[in-house]
């Protein structure tokens, strides 16, 4: 069985503190078997944390974290990394971490990992973690979007803001599914942060919320009965490929026909992970349920869509 290699992205906008976090991510030895690429070393301000450099682009760390630098295509690196590690030229690591520019938008470094050939038969897309800056919030178009993909939310500044209870509200509004951490007051688990099996495949099921951030919304779908699999696969790849860029973000739990326990279901705009199938229902509901991260889409629309397709009924559901 090949064990693919998860890529992490650690993104936020301009100055929401993703460099900070990852000195201080760096620096616990859980991430010893970990290797980063970032834009510039000299940005990270490692000089005094460095214990060796391999090369002119790779230094390793006290922790044993591989720290290198991104020079041009990020694909390139991805491949310059795995080819070291092949020949033993680096130490061996089982995660990636990404550091993004604070304008980058998540979505073409996500779809590096699946688009490039070689690529997708050795590494798969992993957790994606967005800091967010308590004083400056999310006023910028990139902003919103970022926090809409994450799978985790890192809230920062926070002692520098210490009423944070709108800038939470705004974010849940936004992604209502991410844990958010509060990295002023908190602890932060560095392998549980990237940790896939430690994510809740679906939280609390969120209304239609009234939105300030323009046209991104969030909003859950839940129906009874067991559903068609095929049907279903059908329908998600017929709304990316037509709505692919409008929805930010998909994720769910399913009760397929003919399994005992759900399915997880996880996408970003175009590109959906490959389904995990759960041990078992993490509650008594058995509903198959769905949430939502679209941009400039009517919930109507796609829940109507839906219907269509399963055959069967669906509802939007209430506040959990």
């Amino acid at each position: 069985m090949v064990e693919f290699t998860p890529v992490h992205l650690i993104t936020g906008f301009l100055g929401s503190g993703k460099t900070t976090l990852l000195q201080r991510l760096l620096a616990d030895p859980a991430l010893h078997d970990t290797a980063v690429l970032i834009n510039e070393l000299g940005e990270v301000g490692l000089d005094h944390h460095l214990l060796g450099r391999i090369d002119d682009t790779m230094v390793l760390l006290p922790s044993g974290c591989l720290c290198c630098t991104i020079r041009g295509e990020l694909a390139a690196a991805i491949k310059d990394l795995h080819s070291k590690r092949e020949r033993g030229l680096v130490p061996a690591f089982r995660r990636l971490v990404v550091e993004s520019s604070g304008l980058a938008d998540p979505f073409p470094i996500l779809s590096t990992v699946q688009a490039d050939p070689v690529l997708r038969h050795h590494f798969r897309l992993g957790t994606v973690v967005t800091t967010v800056d308590a004083v400056n919030g999310i006023g910028r178009p990139e902003s919103v979007k970022q926090v809409a993909v994450a799978d985790r939310l890192v809230l920062t500044k926070t002692d520098l803001a210490p009423d944070c209870d709108v800038l939470e509200t705004a974010l849940r509004r936004i992604n209502p599914d991410a844990p958010l951490l509060r990295a002023a007051e908190q602890a932060i688990d560095a392998a549980a942060l990237f940790d896939a099996a430690a994510r809740s495949p679906l939280r609390a099921l969120p209304a239609t919320p009234d939105n300030p951030h323009g046209t991104v919304c969030a909003f859950a779908l839940a129906f009874d009965g067991a559903l068609d699999w095929t049907m279903f696969g059908v329908w998600l790849t017929m709304l990316l490929n037509r709505h692919g860029e409008k929805v930010l973000r998909v994720k769910g739990i399913l009760n397929v026909a003919g399994t005992e326990a759900p399915v997880a279901v996880h996408g970003v705009q175009h590109l959906v992970h490959p389904p995990v199938h759960m041990a078992a229902w993490p509650d008594e509901d058995r509903r198959s349920r769905l949430v939502f991260i679209v941009d400039g889409l009517e919930p109507a629309a796609i829940e109507h869509s839906l219907r269509a397709f399963l055959g069967s009924p669906t509802r939007m559901a209430a506040v959990a």
